[in-house]
C-alpha cells in the first residue's frame, strides 16, 4: 500500500529457487500435472518465473511464460474491482438493492431448507444488496455447491456456469425463476453472486460487461491477453485442461467448448482467460493501493475496504465446501484475507495476504507484509461439490494440487530466514 515501509532490498535465493523448480518438475514427470507457470515479484520487481512441463501433453507443446489459462474464479476479484470503481463514483452503493438494475431478482423466494423441496419457500425478508453480491451472502447458489433438488434445478435452468449460449437477460430471467438457497445476508454461500454483479455493472454502464472490463481495467493496465473470448489466432497459446483419470491412473484431456465469436454471456464469477504476466499486473494494482505505473483505478481507502473482513462471527463458523476456511481467513469485498496462515489451505506467507483461487488449480496471492505477489497457474480439473473444499485445496484424489503448497513454501524459504508464523508445511 502507498506509504507503507518498503522491505529492505533483497531477492530470492537462487539455489532454493532451483529446488522449487525441481520439485514442480517432479509433478510433471510423475504425470500428476501437465505443466505449471509461476511468477513472483518482490518490491514490484519480477524475481521468479518458471514455465515447466507441457501446455498440451499430446502435442508436446511446452509451457511458456505467456501461456494462457482459464483462470475460473480468479475472475471474481477483477469483477469486484470494477464494482468498487462504480462505488467510488457514486453510481452504486454497497447498500443499494440490486433490484434497481436486476429486476429479475426483485422479489425472490427463499427455500426454508436449502436441501429441501423447491416448493417449500418463503418470501425474502429483505432485498439483495450490492454488498451481498460482493460477499456471497445474496442467497444465490451454484449447482455444484448445492444439495437436494436445488442442485438439479440450477443445472437444468442455467447450464454450465462458464460456457453458456444465453444472453445476460435470458440467464438472469432463468436465475430469477429459481429460489434462493438462503435469506439475503444470512450466510456466505458460494454461488453465482459475482456473475450477477458483472451483469449489474453492465447495466449500470449501459454496455456489455466484457467491454466494461476491457475499457476500465484491462486496457489501462496493459492486460492485453485477458478476456472472456479467445480468438483463433491465440488458441495455440491456451493450456489444455486435464483431469485425473481413475481408469488409466493418469491425466485425461478435458475439452471445453470454445466460442467462435465473442459471447454474450460473460460470467464475472469465472469466465476469464489470462496469463501470469497479465494477472500479475492486476495483483500489483491491489498491493499498490489501487494504482500501477501511474494509472489509478481505485483510491487506497477503497482497496483497504475490500481487504477488510465482512463476515460475522456466526457466519465464520459455517464451513465453506466442507472446510473450516473462515477460522483462518476472513472475506472482504471480492477477496479473502489471511488471518492465520498455519494449516491454511488457501493462503501462506503473512497475515493480511489476499487471494481467491480458481477451480482449475489457478492461484495468486498479494502479501503486503513482504511486498510479494505470487502467481501459480495450472489446468487441473477436480470434481466440486458442497463438501469438496478439502479435496480441492489439498489434492486428495487430485495429486497435482499438492504442487501448490510446495511452490508457496519454496518461495518463502527462498526469501531467507522468516519468523515462524510465516511458515507452513506442504499438505500431505
Amino acid at each position: 500500500m502507498p506509504g507503507r515501509a518498503r522491505s529492505r532490498t533483497r531477492g530470492l535465493d537462487p539455489a532454493k529457487l532451483a529446488t522449487v523448480r525441481s520439485a514442480l518438475q517432479g509433478f510433471v514427470d510423475r504425470g500428476e500435472l501437465s505443466g505449471v507457470v509461476t511468477l513472483a515479484s518482490l518490491n514490484g520487481e519480477v524475481v521468479e518465473t518458471s514455465a515447466i512441463g507441457w501446455s498440451d501433453i499430446e502435442t508436446r507443446t511446452p509451457m511458456r511464460p505467456d501461456t494462457l489459462f482459464r483462470i475460473a474464479s480468479m475472475t471474481k476479484p477483477v469483477t469486484s474491482v470494477a464494482a468498487m470503481m462504480l462505488i467510488e463514483e457514486g453510481r452504486i452503493a454497497l447498500s443499494d438493492p440490486i433490484s434497481r438494475w436486476i429486476p429479475e431478482l426483485a422479489e425472490p423466494l427463499v427455500l426454508r431448507d436449502a436441501a429441501g423441496p423447491l416448493h417449500d419457500v418463503e418470501p425474502a425478508r429483505r432485498a439483495i444488496t450490492v454488498e451481498d453480491l460482493l460477499t456471497h451472502r445474496s442467497g444465490v447458489a451454484y449447482a455444484p455447491f448445492s444439495e437436494g433438488p436445488l442442485k438439479q434445478a440450477y443445472e437444468s435452468a442455467l447450464g454450465d456456469p462458464g460456457m453458456n449460449r444465453s444472453t445476460p437477460d435470458q440467464w438472469l430471467a432463468a436465475l430469477g425463476a429459481l429460489p434462493l438457497a438462503f435469506q439475503p445476508g444470512e450466510r456466505f454461500h458460494y454461488g453465482h453472486s459475482t456473475d450477477v454483479l458483472g451483469f449489474l455493472i453492465g447495466r449500470v454502464e449501459g454496455k456489455p460487461f466484457r467491454e466494461v472490463l476491457r475499457d476500465r481495467i484491462f486496457a489501462p493496465l496493459g492486460m492485453a491477453d485477458t478476456d472472456f473470448w479467445l480468438p483463433r489466432e491465440k488458441r495455440g497459446r491456451l493450456a489444455s485442461l486435464y483431469a485425473y483419470d481413475s481408469a488409466s491412473g493418469g491425466l485425461a484431456k478435458v475439452e471445453p467448448e470454445m466460442y467462435d465469436e465473442p459471447p454474450a454471456y460473460t460470467p464475472g464469477g469465472g469466465g476469464l482467460i489470462s496469463s501470469a504476466p497479465d494477472y500479475h499486473r492486476f495483483a500489483r494494482l491491489l498491493l499498490e493501493g489501487g494504482a500501477l505505473d501511474g494509472v489509478r483505478l481505485l483510491r487506497p481507502e477503497t482497496v483497504r475496504l475490500m481487504q477488510t473482513n465482512r463476515l460475522t462471527e456466526a457466519q465464520r463458523r459455517i464451513p465453506f465446501a466442507g472446510m473450516d476456511l473462515w477460522k483462518k481467513s476472513g472475506f472482504g469485498l471480492g477477496v479473502s484475507i489471511a488471518e492465520d496462515i498455519v494449516d491454511n489451505p488457501y493462503s501462506c506467507g503473512a497475515p493480511g495476504s489476499i487471494t481467491w483461487p480458481g477451480v482449475f488449480g489457478t492461484w495468486w496471492q498479494a502479501d503486503p507484509v513482504n511486498d510479494l505477489v505470487l502467481i501459480y497457474l495450472v489446468q487441473h480439473q477436480v470434481p466440486v461439490s458442497a463438501r469438496s473444499g478439502s479435496t480441492i485445496a489439498t489434492g486428495r484424489g487430485a495429486a497435482g494440487r499438492r504442487a501448490l503448497p510446495v511452490y508457496q513454501q519454496g518461495i518463502y524459504d527462498a526469501l531467507g530466514e522468516q519468523p515462524g508464523w510465516m511458515r507452513q508445511e506442504p499438505a500431505a
